[in-house]
């Protein structure tokens, strides 16, 4: 029966042995094969690789990237209305500067047009039609506004010219010395009426030398020096035009329509208007550094 069993069936084998323990029967084959053991995955691996996980960490990423950006954006937007601010104010605090350095350079020029000039008119040095010295200040109306102007010109454009050059003038920086130069200034007019001498020539001589004392003693800058020589030519020029074309007329001249020694006053003018234009200018730049 159990050669039977076996040869038909093929699935017990003959030394299939039967072991009764009470009411138990325990039955071996010691033909099969052990049964292979079942695994379960873990759950950390299943864990990182779960779309789930990697679809919530990729929408987190993407959010924050979101926030950055747009604090980014509202920094940047924070930042340049500020500089906006801050250049628009900085160009009106510039061009308030500028017209009142202007003014003040305005009122000196015409100041010191109105004095000198009479000094000149008084000693006889010019001469303006009788209706003219009847007005105010005993001097032609055009004059104070053209020296005020050129004054206001001239001194602006020192500074400039020295931040330009990258030359800044620091030479005598302080109110008392720009007050001592306007004083050598009146007093070399001054000279320029009341030293007689044999010629013109020599009194052109000795006025040149003063107008380059007074620049080597309160200015000493290339700038300078150059804008003087610049500001003699020019307003030179145009004196000898208005001379030419009738206007009024200077007595005894000696170079073409005028005096020999007019280019030296103006010079001399030039450089005392340029250190007032610096000094008001230093003084400017300090305020904007306080505020």
């Amino acid at each position: 029966m159990s050669s039977s069993a076996g040869g038909g069936r093929g699935g017990l084998s003959l030394d299939q042995t039967a072991k009764t323990s009470g009411d138990r029967v325990v039955t071996s084959f010691p033909c099969s094969p052990p049964a292979p053991k079942c695994q379960m995955p873990r759950l950390e691996s299943r864990c990182w690789s779960c779309s789930c996980a990697s679809s919530v960490e990729a929408k987190h990423s993407s959010s924050e990237a979101t926030w950055l950006a747009a604090k980014a954006e509202e920094m940047m937007s924070i930042i340049t209305s500020v500089l906006s601010q801050a250049y628009g104010s900085l160009h009106d605090v510039r061009t308030a500067n500028l017209i009142r350095r202007g003014l003040v350079l305005f009122t000196v020029g015409v100041f010191l047009a109105l004095v000198l000039n009479l000094l000149q008119i008084q000693r006889h040095v010019t001469l303006f039609p009788e209706e003219v010295l009847a007005t105010l200040f005993s001097s032609a109306w055009w004059i104070p506004p053209c020296c005020g102007t050129g004054a206001a010109v001239v001194g602006l454009l020192y500074p400039c010219l020295d931040s330009h050059l990258g030359e800044p003038h620091k030479f005598k920086r302080e109110w008392a010395s720009v007050m001592r130069c306007i004083a050598v200034f009146v007093g070399i007019n001054h000279a320029s009426v009341k030293l007689d001498f044999d010629n013109n020539v020599q009194l052109s001589l000795t006025l040149a030398a003063l107008s380059l004392g007074l620049w080597w003693t309160f200015d000493r800058s290339r700038s300078g020096f150059g804008l003087g020589i610049t500001t003699a030519f020019l307003a030179t020029v145009f004196t000898q035009l208005l001379v030419y074309n009738g206007v009024y007329q200077y007595t005894s001249p000696d170079f073409l329509y005028v005096r020999s020694w007019l280019p030296c006053i103006f010079f001399s003018g030039g450089v005392t208007v340029g250190n007032i234009g610096r000094q008001l200018a230093m003084g400017g730049v300090e305020k904007q550094h306080m505020d």
